[in-house]
């Protein structure tokens, strides 16, 4: 009882008809507005990882998880095992919920990271031959096809005959009567077919009259001359009824025979798009997954930024006010906070948006806060908020309270979340304050978190009194006579009737009156709150500052690192480009050499030709490769003279210098009263440069030997043998013969083609056994590549 008037009180039913709007089919949106309270943690943890992983799917997925073509055939499944004849249009429904289904699993299917979803679809039958059948026999209007039973078709087709014949008489009639006839229209009464004959002409086409119009001037009459037609078409109507039904009643009865795994579907389906939508409204409402944290292990209540779901939903869609968010941060020896402060300041708001926030964490929705977003598992939500008056009852609203109360008590467990407005109000004030300390001082000791609003000054002791008390404050604007509706944390509310009244332009005589009442004390009391707030504001606007600089800073180590990025991207194109146009010279210089090489073979091999090839060769390689630039100068390194004052870092100590280096690299310095050698390379100057450390000259090394290369080998012609075109076999003694006359050259170049590759084969297996023959090779590309092969001699 006192849970569902928590719900209510906590305008529950209105957040949960907002997250119905983010259902996609009938059945989750019903589940929506009527949400099941969880019993149990393991409960609701596994509602919340449902909530994480389709929140991730529909941040991945294109358009997110489809429901289409499910739908609630949850009577037709009843009404199928109680051996009822289901239509056309609920068969049809049947098939689109399997196949939306199994679109469904194949989507969870297809990802690696969402075990919750995987497991919960892992149950799914879909029954593919069911589906198929059904579409097979039932077209998407509801409608027995033609293919479901070779004898409808044959039935149809007698229909389409017989029609076909009555058309055609009718149409005769019209013709030769179009006088006594109202309209050229053959139209029907009761499954027949008759034409409309003006009442004084109905003599002109004798026939049964069907019926009349309105007005009585218009006859529909069925001509004699097709009664017998209508009535074989009557018949014929009837038997297609006849096996329409018995093709529904096939598939009727398979559908009662699965009912049980169609129930599991239909549900799999409901709690896959009860899942989707709580996702959807959270990602809607910009809420994070909260934490279930444990108290008495000495976790937070960590709540940044908390907004009111509904008030979030009234500013976006019924234009309302910006909601101002509120921050809960209870320390886990807190056991009750007393929220003081004027009316209308948001005091009552604070409490249902905690309350709210609570049973969102237990049904699987996000948190709309600023993450972490960190609270406790209540069992129970339990609340007295707002009048409770009853006139038939007699009840005051003290009474009201009180009764509402009573219940709450006897409902709390030690997990309970216990949220009183205005508690003790209604009554005495002195009696009713001394009733709300000794209540929250009952609830300190068996509910695991209670929170209270008031404006009796004693609720503000507590917390001096008790360690598991704390106090917080609605802020009050004194300038503008209106609340901020931002929480204050660790100081009490002030009283503000007093400064109300006098800035409403009540007389002075009476406010100074009223202030002598209550006592200086009182006025001293709101100044030391009013400074506790300065300071308050003084803080959060320094925090403010500092969030800023550190945004700035943030902002600018970014753009200095995406600086960064593009000039090695930059640099990177740079030596790209510049290896490209290396290899493009080197590939240019190839084709010359290649040329100055082709010169050569077409002539006769003179000295004066190779004199010419070797200055053409030194002038490419004068233009193609890189002149040699000398080092720059290496930069003067640091030399302590005579006067100088260094650093000694191994000593930690600082030194003038009395003496400079000698050969050996020592120095004498002096720090203090103290004089002692030190080595070159222990100081260093104040700058931090180190010394430069001349090393003794070393005797010069015997020049070794310059080993002379020969001159490369330029192909002739008299160097060259091609053997294209012949077998291995055949070759052989061509091939000694080059070698004999190329012995004193030491080259031989081999032209034997690419072909099948045997012939080169069978070359280089004679090469490998040749004993003048020191190794061979594949030419370079411009000289035949694999078509060549030189072979080096002895």
């Amino acid at each position: 009882m006192i849970q569902a008037e928590t719900l209510d009180l906590l305008e529950w039913p209105r957040l949960c008809q907002h997250l119905s709007t983010f259902a996609a089919t009938k059945l989750g949106a019903i589940a929506a507005r009527h949400l099941t309270i969880p019993t149990t943690l393991d409960e609701s943890l596994g509602l919340l990882a449902q909530t994480k992983e389709v929140y991730q799917l529909e941040s991945r997925l294109t358009s997110g998880l489809s429901f289409e073509g499910i739908s609630d055939i949850g009577e037709a499944l009843e009404r199928a095992e109680r051996q009822g004849l289901l239509t056309g249009e609920e068969l049809f429904a049947i098939a689109t919920t399997l196949a939306g289904a199994r679109n469904l699993r194949r989507v969870i299917d297809n990802q690696t990271d969402v075990p919750v979803l995987t497991e919960l679809v892992a149950e799914l039958r879909t029954y593919p031959e069911l589906e198929q059948e059904v579409h097979r026999c039932i077209d998407e209007r509801g409608k027995v096809m033609d293919r479901a039973s070779p004898k409808l078709g044959e039935i149809r087709e007698q229909q389409k005959q017989v029609r076909d014949r009555v058309y055609q008489m009718l149409q005769n009639i019209l013709q030769r009567q179009s006088n006594a006839v109202q309209e050229q229209l053959i139209t029907q009464r009761s499954d027949r077919f008759v034409l409309p004959v003006k009442a004084p002409q109905k003599d002109a086409i004798p026939g049964i009259i069907h019926d009349t119009s309105m007005s009585g001037a218009t006859l529909y009459v069925e001509p004699h001359s097709t009664v017998q037609l209508n009535n074989q078409l009557r018949q014929l109507l009837r038997r297609e009824q006849a096996e329409e039904e018995a093709v529904r009643q096939v598939l009727t009865t398979q559908v009662a025979e699965v009912k049980a795994d169609l129930e599991r579907l239909l549900a799999i389906a409901t709690t896959l798009d009860l899942a989707t939508a709580r996702a959807r409204y959270s990602l809607w409402l910009q809420a994070n997954p909260p934490r279930f944290v444990d108290r008495v292990a000495g976790e937070n209540v960590t709540l940044r930024n908390l907004r009111h779901p509904l008030l979030v939903w009234q500013q976006q869609h019924e234009q309302g006010r910006a909601v101002v968010p509120i921050d809960l941060m209870i320390r886990p020896q807190i056991r009750v906070v007393a929220i003081t402060g004027p009316n209308t300041g948001g005091k009552t708001v604070t409490l249902k948006t905690l309350g709210l926030a609570a049973l969102m964490a237990k049904v699987g929705l996000f948190i709309p806060a600023r993450e972490p977003v960190e609270i406790p598992w209540f069992d129970q939500v339990l609340t007295d908020i707002g009048d409770e008056q009853s006139i038939e009852q007699s009840l005051s609203t003290f009474s009201g309270h009180i009764r509402r109360i009573s219940r709450i008590l006897e409902a709390m467990t030690e997990r309970s979340l216990v949220l009183l407005d205005e508690v003790g109000a209604g009554t005495d004030p002195s009696e009713g304050s001394a009733l709300a300390v000794a209540l929250l001082k009952y609830l300190a000791d068996q509910a695991q978190l209670a929170i209270a609003t008031t404006h009796f000054g004693e609720l503000k002791a507590l917390k001096y009194q008790d360690d598991r008390f704390e106090n917080a404050a609605v802020e009050f604007d004194d300038v503008s006579l209106s609340p901020t509706y931002r929480l204050l944390w660790g100081i009490p509310g002030r009283s503000n009737a007093l400064t109300i009244a006098r800035r409403l332009g009540l007389k002075a005589e009476i406010t100074t009156q009223a202030q002598q009442y209550v006592g200086g004390a009182s006025e001293e009391v709101n100044e030391v709150i009013a400074g506790l707030e300065a300071q308050r504001r003084q803080q959060e606007t320094k925090a403010q500052e500092a969030s800023q600089l550190l945004e700035q800073a943030e902002r600018l180590h970014r753009q200095v690192s995406q600086k960064a990025t593009a000039l090695q991207e930059r640099e990177r194109d740079l030596q790209l480009a510049q290896e490209r146009a290396v290899q493009d010279a080197i590939a240019q210089a190839r084709g010359e050499i290649a040329q100055v090489i082709r010169q050569l073979q077409q002539g006769p091999m003179t000295a004066q030709e190779a004199q010419k090839a070797t200055n053409a060769l030194n002038e490419i390689a004068g233009r193609r490769l890189p002149s040699k630039q000398k080092p720059a100068p290496p930069k003067p390194a640091f030399r302590p003279q005579v006067g100088d004052r260094i650093r000694i870092p191994r000593l930690g100590q600082t030194a003038d210098v009395l003496s400079g280096p000698d050969d050996d690299g020592e120095l004498t310095v002096r720090f203090g009263l103290m004089k002692m050698t030190v080595k070159l390379q222990d100081v260093e100057s104040l700058d931090g440069q180190k010394p430069e450390i001349v090393a003794k000259p070393k005797p010069a090394p015997e020049p070794a030997p310059v080993e002379v290369k020969p001159a490369p080998v330029i192909r002739t012609s008299r160097n060259t043998v091609d053997i294209r075109g012949s077998r291995v076999a055949d070759s052989e003694a061509t091939l000694e013969a080059a070698i004999r006359e190329a012995q004193s050259q030491g080259t031989v170049w081999i032209i034997h083609g690419h072909g099948t590759g045997r012939l080169r084969q069978g070359v280089h297996e004679f090469l490998k056994h040749h004993p003048q023959v020191e190794r061979f090779e594949l030419a370079e590309q411009a000289e035949g590549g694999s078509g060549v092969t030189v072979a080096y001699l002895k």
